[in-house]
This record gives C-alpha cells, sequence and structure tokens, in this order.
C-alpha cells in the first residue's frame, strides 16, 4: 500500500490556485464537462459507488445524502460548503482553498447541476482572510472563462457562488449552525427536524458538504466511482486528508488511501517521535475525539473499524503525545476550549463543561477525590445524552476515552503524583 496517495491534492503546490489555465492542464473542468451531459442519478450513482462518506466528521453517506436532497421538492435550492475548519488541529481544508479551490468550485458546480440548484455558498472562517481571497479570486475567473455563472459550457445551466465569512465560532462547523450564521443570526443549532435538506438557508432546501467532500466529486465523476472506492476499504471509499500534529517528526497534511493503519501514519509518515521518546496517547479526530493508547495503533483508518474501537475519524486530526505528557493536563487544556466554544444555548453542554474544568483544576492541583469520579461519569452520561447538538454530546469524549485507558494516572494525581512532573511544579498549576 503506498502510504501517500495523491487524488485530491495532486495540484497542491504545483499549480497557481486561481489561475484557470494552469487547472485545465491537470484535466481541470473535464468532469464538470462529463456531468453536464450526465442524467443527475447518474452522477449520484457514481457518487454511491465510490463509498464516499462525508469528510467533514460525521461521515454520513454522500450519495445518499445527495440523493434525499434531490427528492426534496421546494425551491430554490442551495448548495453550501463548510469551511469553518474550527476543529483544533485541522487544518486539511485550508489545503484545498489555499492551493487548488478550483477542484472545489468544480465539486459545488456539480452538486449544483445535480439538484438543479443556481446558487452556492462557500462559508470560510474568519480566521482565514488569505483563503477567503484565494477562493473570490478563483470563483471570479471562473466565472470570466465560462465555467461558472450564466450558461456554463453554453449547457443551458446557470450556477453562482459567493464566498461567506464568519466570525470564529466553533459551533458553527454544525450544518444548522452554519446556517443560522450565513442568515446573519448568532450561530446556534437549530431544533431538528426539520432538517436542513428540507428548511435550510432562508428556509430552503439546502446540501451542505465539507471542502473535502466536495473536493472529491471531480475524481469520483471524471474516473468513475468504482475507481475511486478501490483505494479504500469496503466501508471506507478512496483516500482522506490527515492533519499530523504533536510530537511527531513530520507534520502537515497528507492524503492517505483508507486501511493504512494509525502505526504507518504516525512511524512512517509521520517519521517517529522526536528525540526517540515513547508514545503515550493520541487524540483522533480533533478535541471533541477520542484518545487511544499504544495497543490500538493497529487499528486500520476505516470508518467501520474505528467505529467498532469506539473512535471516530471525525476531521481527521491526529494529534500525538509522547511520555512527557501528563493526561490529566492535557485534558483541561480540552475542557478549557470547549468552556470557550460552548455557545451556551443548552444547560448540560454550558454548565457541564465548566463543571468538568472545575474537577480537572482539583485533580491537576491535588485536591481530587475518589468521589469526583462519580461526579465526572454522572456529568458526561448528562452531556452525551441530554446536549442539544454534537458540541456538547462529543465534548467529554476526550476525557472518557482517558479514564478508561489512563485512570491510574488520574489515581496518582490525588496523591500529588503527575508521571510527567507537570502538574505539581509551579508552573504546572492554575
Amino acid at each position: 500500500m503506498n502510504k501517500v496517495t495523491k487524488l485530491i491534492t495532486k495540484n497542491c503546490g504545483i499549480i497557481t490556485p486561481y489561475v484557470i489555465d494552469e487547472y485545465v492542464k491537470t484535466d481541470g473542468f473535464k468532469a464538470l464537462q462529463k456531468a453536464l451531459n450526465m442524467n443527475p442519478l447518474e452522477i449520484i450513482q457514481e457518487v454511491k459507488e465510490s463509498k464516499l462518506m462525508g469528510r467533514g466528521g460525521a461521515g454520513y453517506p454522500t450519495g445518499t445524502k445527495w440523493e434525499q436532497a434531490l427528492h426534496v421538492k421546494n425551491s430554490p435550492k442551495y448548495i453550501m460548503c463548510n469551511a469553518d475548519e474550527g476543529e483544533p488541529g485541522t487544518f486539511k481544508d485550508k489545503i484545498i482553498l489555499d492551493q487548488d479551490p478550483l477542484r472545489l468550485i468544480e465539486g459545488m458546480i456539480i452538486a449544483g447541476y445535480v439538484l438543479n440548484s443556481n446558487k452556492g455558498y462557500i462559508y470560510i472562517r474568519g480566521e482565514y482572510p488569505k483563503s477567503q481571497k484565494i477562493v473570490t479570486t478563483a470563483i471570479e475567473n471562473a466565472k470570466k472563462a465560462g465555467f461558472l455563472g450564466k450558461n456554463i459550457l453554453n449547457s443551458g445551466y446557470d450556477f453562482d457562488i459567493e464566498v461567506l465569512g464568519g466570525a470564529g465560532a466553533y459551533v458553527v462547523g454544525e450544518n444548522s449552525a452554519l446556517v443560522e450564521s450565513s442568515e446573519g443570526n448568532v450561530g446556534r443549532p437549530r431544533i431538528k427536524p426539520p432538517y436542513i435538506k428540507v428548511q435550510g438557508l432562508y428556509k430552503m432546501p439546502t446540501l451542505v458538504n465539507n471542502v473535502e467532500t466536495f473536493a472529491s466529486i471531480s475524481y469520483i465523476v471524471l474516473n468513475g466511482g468504482k475507481n475511486y472506492a478501490k483505494y479504500g476499504t469496503d466501508s471506507s471509499g478512496g483516500t482522506k486528508l490527515i492533519c499530523l500534529s504533536g510530537n511527531v517528526n513530520n507534520r502537515g497534511v497528507f492524503e492517505v488511501p483508507f486501511g493504512i493503519t494509525l502505526r504507518e501514519i504516525i512511524y512512517d509518515i509521520g517519521q517517529g517521535i522526536p528525540e526517540n521518546k515513547k508514545f503515550k496517547f493520541a487524540q483522533i479526530g480533533g478535541s471533541s475525539g477520542a484518545c487511544i493508547n499504544e495497543k490500538m495503533l493497529d487499528i486500520p483508518l476505516c470508518y467501520k473499524s474505528f467505529k467498532e474501537n469506539g473512535i471516530s475519524i471525525g476531521s481527521g486530526a491526529i494529534l500525538v503525545a509522547d511520555e512527557s505528557n501528563c493526561v490529566v493536563d492535557f485534558l483541561k487544556i480540552i475542557s478549557e476550549f470547549f468552556v470557550h466554544e460552548s455557545c451556551g444555548k443548552c444547560t448540560p453542554c454550558r454548565e457541564g463543561n465548566k463543571q468538568i474544568l472545575n474537577i480537572l483544576k482539583k485533580f491537576q492541583s491535588g485536591t481530587a477525590t475518589h468521589e469526583d469520579y462519580m461526579t465526572l461519569y454522572k456529568l458526561m452520561e448528562a452531556m452525551k445524552y441530554a446536549s442539544f447538538c454534537g458540541l456538547g454530546k462529543s465534548a467529554p469524549n476526550a476525557l472518557a476515552s482517558c479514564l478508561k485507558l489512563f485512570k491510574s494516572e488520574f489515581d496518582n494525581h490525588i496523591y500529588h503524583n503527575c508521571s510527567a512532573n507537570v502538574c505539581f511544579s509551579q508552573e504546572g498549576v492554575n
């Protein structure tokens, strides 16, 4: 198996991102030309055969999502690209936005054609001002070249795209909160149903996909769904962009085929851990993801395999921590993030994250008791089942996994014994 397989990133760093001629020379817009001569159901079938799962984190089958959106009768329909990318440790979408935005644009036009939509939006987080400028320039150039706008390639089909800027709220990564923010409202999740595929932007049917998902469409349409699927496993087709960071020698974004193991990602692609220190744990999928220990490194990258082992691929982030890191200290930082980013709409998330942080501070300072464990378990249970949206439900994932894998380290903190010598030094307690 090739450790790195460039299907959707083959142009990154090779072409000028907004120059149409350079993109066309790499077979750019050939998929669009092909799609405009296909029946929308034929395109959906190719996407289904590709086994492409939504790359934003939820992992919902893209072909099924498009088919459901197609059968919604109301119009106009809107196509939205979620480029908020607020998950810590995640910077994969920025590679596409900055280095090959025309691939994203081509995928969105094809989606618009499938759903008979005439308007698309790319919601890019406010912390990516450079990306907003690059994508906007690419859109303008695509219009001038006839690949976007009125009567695309003389097909009679019209489709336009507009860039929207976000204000920096993590919760806007949730699709209904994204729609709320796009309308100019506070970015908070909506009550569902109705789902956004029925009542999304401006209460009209809306398809929302991630940058990486749309970027995969041109390859699938041009080369066929089965060709794309062969790079993955039986349950997870194609490739995945992963973001490797933390205590690893070779950090960055890499496109890998499904089926590769976490050990291969960390030790082959990542070239191991600096100073030959020992691997301690890795958080998978961003701050809302679970942590794994060394025994789990041979799990293949696959939606099914990950689910069977109680973890999620999520956004594709892999944060590696070596033996010098304290689990409790790490979890306190994660908890601080969720306290800051909770939108406050529901009590389980708003108050649960605060209480978890308070208890983790007690463990860090050596003032926790065994009774605090029961409180943590009750808080995690309440948040998992009673939170309004995925933020609150997933916020305790790292804590839950670490309590399972590193319970002894929590016990040691009750007796002022931090194995990493972090928590009880003067600078470690706050």
